[in-house]
């Protein structure tokens, strides 16, 4: 791999300091990312107190996209990881930072675009959020002492792929790493929210109480088969089969 290599998209949801947000700049560039992404960063954009603490990182924040929404800002990536240290009790593996890595580093060699999510700093990602992810990340910590700040989440990250990346021979993606092309969030959610609705419409979804953890449990499952784009039309199609569309040759008479 060469050294150029885009990396993979750095996204925190919902930051509370600018300070915060140059930091995490600091550390993305100190590994070689550049690709920032930003969802509804509470004391608005751009923030000078960011600027003031990026330092020689201004390129980092002056490039980064704004979004409303985290399915805004992942819409366009295949495989995504989602940091957090606390047990959701949902379904989903987790990584390691280098068992991460070394699954994006293999998806980026095969072109496609990867991103890597990182909560707020009070709460983390909301459960909302980590359901749009394929895998939780979890940086090991003293069980006494967990806590970690914004950028040294990003810079432990940064660092794997900083060296899973760098001064190596050409990078090989192995055989357990070499599929189809993922399907990207943007796809699975228009599958998510075509299903969702078939449910709502026959009355699978009730009641309307265990809705959120029924749609939860069901796009886990969704993630934990890693789709292709192929494979979403696919469903897609047998949705619409099964809910009424004309059969094949089908006349109106």
């Amino acid at each position: 791999m060469t050294k150029d290599k885009t990396g993979p998209v750095i996204i925190l949801s919902h930051p509370q300091m600018g300070e915060n947000i140059g930091a995490t700049a600091r550390a993305m560039l100190n590994f070689g990312l550049t690709e920032l992404r930003i969802v509804n960063p509470r004391d608005g954009w751009p923030n000078a107190k960011a600027e003031a603490m990026a330092v020689g990182a201004i390129a980092v924040l002056e490039s980064a996209r704004i979004f409303a929404t985290m399915e805004e800002a992942v819409g366009d990536l295949g495989l995504v990881f989602a940091t957090t240290g606390r047990d959701r009790l949902m379904s989903k593996r987790t990584a390691t930072p280098d068992e991460a890595i070394a699954e994006v580093t293999a998806e980026i060699a095969q072109k496609q675009l990867c991103g890597i999510m990182f909560g707020a700093e009070r709460m983390g990602l909301t459960n909302e959020e980590l359901v749009l992810a394929d895998a939780i990340l979890t940086i090991p910590t003293n069980p006494n002492f967990a806590s970690l700040n914004l950028a040294q989440s990003v810079g432990i990250v940064g660092y794997e792929w900083w060296k899973a990346t760098h001064d190596r021979p050409e990078f090989k993606v192995p055989a357990k790493y070499r599929r189809a092309e993922l399907a990207n969030k943007e796809d699975l959610i228009g599958f998510f929210e075509h299903l969702e609705g078939e449910l709502d419409r026959t009355e699978f979804l009730f009641p309307p109480a265990k809705r959120p953890a029924m749609v939860q449990n069901l796009r886990n499952l969704w993630h934990r088969a890693a789709l292709t784009y192929q494979e979403v039309q696919t469903l897609r199609g047998i949705i619409r089969s099964l809910t009424g569309a004309k059969k094949r040759g089908k006349r109106d008479d």
